[in-house]
């Protein structure tokens, strides 16, 4: 029996390598264009499957991630 990991997406991220662009929609709370304009501004690696799906990598998304800058609002 493995043991499980459920994040705040609901799914299991033991050996996870990739994310959807649902699941990044979820952890960034944005729409569904913004991702796809993350996408196209190359800000981490992804790459496109059949039926036009996207699949973007966990490894370099979490990079991006952790550097991005907080934004303090008054």
């Amino acid at each position: 029996m493995t043991d499980t990991i459920h994040d705040n997406i609901g799914v299991s991220s033991v050996g996870k390598r990739c994310y959807t662009v649902e699941e990044l929609q979820t952890i960034l709370c944005v729409s569904r264009p913004t991702v796809y304009s993350l996408l196209k501004r190359n800000e981490f690696r992804w790459f496109q499957i059949g039926g036009g799906k996207y699949r973007i990598s966990k490894k370099s998304f979490d990079e991006w991630l952790d550097n991005q800058q907080e934004v303090r609002h008054p």
